[in-house]
C-alpha cells in the first residue's frame, strides 16, 4: 500500500504528538477531594497521636483534608478490614501498626490477606520496648534482674497494650529466653 505524502506527514506528527496528548487527557489530579486516615484505635492513644500529627503536612502538601477516623476493636482488625474494602484509589488509607498488620494475621483468620491487599506507603514511627522494675526489686541491672526473677517466679507481672500485642509476645519471648516465668 502506497500513501500519499501529505496523508503520511498527518499520520506521522498524529503518532508523534499522540504521548503527549494522552497524558494531559487521561491525568488525573490526586487528590480531589479529602482523605481519609482510619486509625484502628481509639482516639487519644499513640497511634492516634502519630495519625494526628501526620495528617497537617499531608493536608498543607497534598492540598486536601486528611480526616482521621479512629476505629477501634479486634486489636485494630476491624479499621484495617474496612480500608481492605475501600476502593484502592489512594483516599483511604490505614495507619497500620505491628498488631494490625503483622500479629493479626499470624494469630486470626481475616477477612482480608495483609500481604496482598494493603501497600507499604511509609515507615512513620517505630516505639521502643523497655523493661522496667519498680525500685523495691533488687536488681541494679538485667542480669540481676533475670536472677531475681528466676528466684521469685510469678511474683512478676507484665503490662501491655493485650494479647497479640507487641508488648505481650515481647514479654513471652523474654520469658522463654531468658527461662522465668511472669
Amino acid at each position: 500500500m502506497k500513501l500519499p505524502r501529505r496523508r503520511f506527514v498527518h499520520l506521522a506528527a498524529a503518532a508523534a504528538a499522540l504521548p503527549a496528548v494522552s497524558r494531559i487527557a487521561w491525568a488525573q489530579v490526586y487528590p480531589t477531594r479529602p482523605i481519609t486516615m482510619v486509625v484502628p484505635y481509639a482516639a487519644g492513644g499513640p497511634a492516634d497521636t502519630v495519625g494526628r500529627i501526620l495528617a497537617e503536612p499531608m493536608r498543607a502538601s497534598l492540598g486536601q483534608p486528611v480526616i482521621i477516623e479512629n476505629a477501634s476493636g479486634a486489636n485494630g482488625g476491624i479499621a484495617v478490614g474496612r480500608v481492605a474494602r475501600a476502593a484502592p484509589d489512594g483516599y483511604t488509607l490505614s495507619l497500620g501498626l505491628w498488631n494490625t498488620h503483622v500479629s493479626n494475621a499470624a494469630l486470626y483468620a481475616l477477612q482480608y490477606d495483609v500481604l496482598n491487599d494493603f501497600e507499604p506507603v511509609l515507615l512513620l514511627a517505630s516505639f521502643l520496648s523497655m523493661i522496667v522494675a519498680r525500685n523495691g526489686i533488687p536488681a541494679n541491672d538485667l542480669k540481676e534482674f533475670i536472677a531475681w526473677l528466676k528466684a521469685n517466679p510469678s511474683k512478676a507481672s507484665q503490662g501491655s497494650a493485650g494479647v497479640g500485642s507487641l508488648g505481650h509476645l515481647s514479654g513471652v519471648y523474654f520469658q522463654n529466653i531468658t527461662g522465668t516465668r511472669i
